[in-house]
């Protein structure tokens, strides 16, 4: 089987994606990320800062141009945009990006919600309340607006160093949390003494706005704003970050919504993310511990497992009648085009 939760969430989540659905990623940077060992979202801690923008990049061009590569791990594994870049490429879904606090603008056509940059959340407050609130505000107009034209809205994120803000948002909120990681080996202790010192400075009675803007980061927030503005069901596309998104959410009123992520986060033994979600979970099989491609193998045994939109992505392609075989065989094909011809030039 290659998609797993309860029989009537899967249900419901395939009838929504083969309706009229707008993906929408959120990308934005924290300066967490910038922390020695807490991310490989890049394949040096220079080009952290770029992991976002040319993700969404080869989304759009199928190739990236602020870097002359994709973004991948330090040994080369290559970014989760790939499938989600095939499976739009197959389905001819339509998407957006929101600017969720940049560092580096990618060149594309962006949505501007005032999102700030997230500062590192060990040493210093997140994000400026007012500019948190006035963001919050703008990205929830924009979902209520783009909502009304669709059947639904995917929402996809990239944010290096995003599973630890996530965790220190979900403790904030009292939830008891194991988040995932881009790597085999979470670096749980590192994560936890991050997330320990940054909620140290809270004082237990903040809003739910005020954890976000001192814990966590621009894309939560924007992502979480747009599902709350939105009138159509929203299905979050992602893994234990958008348990966070969807907690931030829930208790801002938001009611009707899904996370679908990859199998590769459902069996992440360092995480739990059915635990941890307000909402229901489906994960699904993108299959690639059957490629011939090593690079693609890499997922199956624990390395960046999940992000851009991966798992959503992946069941929007089996949703509309593209069967798991071939949709690897397109990645393949994708990867050779797109990953092997970068490592040749």
């Amino acid at each position: 089987m290659h998609v797993l939760g309860s029989k009537e969430h899967i249900r419901d989540i395939t009838n929504l994606m083969k309706k009229n659905v707008l993906f929408i990623f959120t990308v934005g940077n924290t300066l967490t990320a910038e922390i020695p060992g807490i991310t490989v979202a890049g394949a040096n801690l220079d080009l952290i800062k770029y992991t976002p923008p040319a993700d969404v990049e080869l989304l759009y061009y199928g190739r990236c141009k602020i870097i002359p590569f994709p973004p991948a791990t330090p040994d080369g594994k290559p970014t989760p945009a790939l499938i989600t870049y095939t499976s739009l490429r197959l389905t001819d879904v339509p998407f957006l990006v929101v600017d969720s606090g940049l560092v580096v603008k990618p060149e594309i056509p962006l949505i501007d919600v005032r999102a700030p940059v997230g500062r590192n959340i060990e040493k210093e407050e997140a994000m400026e309340l007012e500019s948190a609130k006035k963001c919050f505000e703008f990205a929830k107009i924009l979902g209520e607006k783009i909502s009304k034209s669709v059947d639904a809205l995917i929402i996809g994120e990239s944010i290096p160093a995003g599973t630890t803000t996530a965790g220190a948002v979900l403790k904030a909120l009292g939830i008891k949390s194991k988040v995932s990681s881009s790597m085999p080996e979470n670096p749980v202790e590192l994560k936890k003494k991050v997330i320990e010192k940054a909620v140290s400075r809270l004082n237990g009675d903040e809003s739910v706005l005020e954890i976000v803007s001192s814990v966590g980061d621009p894309v939560i927030l924007v992502a979480s704003a747009i599902a709350c503005g939105s009138k159509k069901p929203v299905i979050f596309a992602g893994g234990t970050q958008m348990a966070a998104v969807a907690h931030v959410a829930v208790r801002m009123g938001f009611k009707n919504g899904y996370i679908v992520t990859t199998k590769y986060v459902a069996e992440d033994s360092s995480s739990d993310i059915y635990a941890i979600s307000p909402i229901p979970v489906v994960s699904v099989d993108p299959m690639l511990g059957k490629s011939k491609k090593k690079g693609l193998r890499a997922y199956e045994e624990g390395f960046v497992k999940e992000g851009v939109g991966a798992g959503g992505a992946t069941l929007l392609a089996y949703s509309r009648g593209i069967a798991p075989e071939r949709f690897l065989f397109e990645i393949e094909k994708d990867y050779e085009r797109i990953i092997e011809r970068c490592e040749n030039v």
